[in-house]
């Protein structure tokens, strides 16, 4: 079962980095990759909010290479 918390922290990182990429420099990479324009409008508030998520994002990098996990 701890095959699946790593997948689900692994997801979780992943777009959290993606909201950080859009709160610092309105640059969605979903959007890039899909082949839509990588470029999203945001407002300041909205930004901060994106931001905050994508910090707390690699906050939890180190956790995805736990040896052991408490689940």
């Amino acid at each position: 079962m701890a095959w699946l918390y790593r997948i689900a922290l692994a997801l979780v990182i992943i777009g959290a980095i993606n909201w950080l990429l859009v709160g610092l420099f309105q640059w969605d990479l979903v959007q890039a990759l899909s082949g839509v324009s990588p470029v999203r409008e945001a407002t300041l508030f909205s930004r901060i909010i994106y931001s905050l998520v994508g910090i707390g994002g690699l906050y939890l990098i180190p956790f995805l290479f736990k040896e052991k996990l408490n689940v």
